[in-house]
């Protein structure tokens, strides 16, 4: 049966070329490939990313993250426009564990960064995640290398919520921020201590008006935490600002600090070897995400599955006993 193409690709050469050229449509309808589930657009996707993969790689990778209400758009706004007037190409990739149906949080965000999105230097790319925080991790991954590509240095991962999708926006940055509030009550049990041990800065936002006090309690609050677990591998010792996206306050620390850290861990080799080992465990989640693909795409899988589910609702089979079944059916289907 031939595959479904859509009529409005282009040649991969036009993409290539786009990309390569900083063109913001050709990269966004190049994204557009890299998203689609479609075989005849992984193939597309494949060879785009293959040829443009030697332009990528020259930008700070920064993931940014923060607990519901915190004001990571209002944030990551004023941070994008000091970088553009530091000369910076600024693209903004959020990753949202909204459904892929209604689409929501693109038009969200674009009213959210509405100053930011009409700068010519700045670029911003929702993209939902749908069932599968995986998939779009790595696709997310790849976005971020045609941005690379297309001459952006600075590449913000925004994570929407808080939960598994920090681990994934860590496992493919170079620097990881972790926004909070104060004045919230116990700061320190309102976020995962997983993530707390992941971040490279911590910042207390909103640190204006009648939070100005609170904001320096929880700063010292943070800083003391930040003590109490292990050194990172990339020998830097976490730090805790405060700012005001509203006052324009302490933006321009923050960016202080992450080139403090990049300037430390190139130095050390940290930067090259974390960027490798991201590499490595980049190409192990695509096999993942392969393999799962083959094992639930296979129509003799779906069969038996659904024969093993009734078995166990019905307490005929144990579930370890219907898993063990099911991988011999695939297994002896493959040989």
């Amino acid at each position: 049966m031939p595959q479904y193409k859509p009529k409005n690709r282009l040649t991969p050469q036009t993409y290539i070329d786009g990309v390569l050229k900083g063109d913001r449509v050709i990269l966004s309808r190049a994204i557009t490939v890299i998203e689609s589930n479609l075989e005849t657009d992984k193939i597309l996707a494949k060879e785009i990313i293959q040829a443009i993969l030697p332009a990528s790689g020259n930008s700070i990778r920064i993931g940014i993250t923060g607990v519901p209400g915190v004001g990571k758009s209002t944030f990551i706004e004023a941070f994008g426009k000091h970088l553009i007037n530091e000369g910076k190409k600024v693209a903004i990739l959020s990753i949202d564990p909204s459904s892929q149906r209604s689409k929501g949080s693109i038009l969200g965000d674009k009213t959210r960064m509405e100053e930011l999105s009409h700068l010519e230097n700045a670029y911003i790319r929702p993209s939902a995640s749908g069932d599968t925080l995986g998939g779009v991790a790595n696709k997310t991954a790849e976005s971020m290398l045609l941005c690379e590509a297309a001459g952006y240095d600075v590449i913000l991962i925004e994570t929407v919520g808080v939960g598994q999708s920090e681990t994934a926006v860590h496992g493919m940055t170079d620097f990881f921020l972790l926004l909070m509030l104060a004045g919230a009550g116990d700061e320190l049990q309102g976020i995962k201590k997983g993530i707390m041990e992941m971040a490279d800065m911590v910042v207390i936002n909103k640190a204006d008006g009648n939070n100005m006090a609170s904001s320096e309690i929880a700063r010292l609050q943070y800083q003391n935490a930040l003590h109490i677990f292990p050194q990172s591998d990339s020998g830097w010792l976490p730090v805790v600002t405060k700012a005001s996206s509203i006052n324009h306050t302490g933006i321009d620390v923050v960016w202080e600090e992450v080139k403090k850290y990049k300037s430390l861990v190139v130095k050390n080799g940290y930067f090259e070897s974390n960027r490798n080992n991201q590499k490595i465990t980049w190409m192990y989640n695509n096999i993942n995400d392969a393999l799962k693909q083959l094992f639930y795409g296979s129509d003799v899988v779906k069969t038996k599955l659904s024969k093993l589910e009734n078995a166990i609702v019905t307490s005929e089979i144990s579930p370890v006993k219907a898993a063990e079944d099911i991988m011999s059916v695939f297994k002896d289907h493959f040989k």
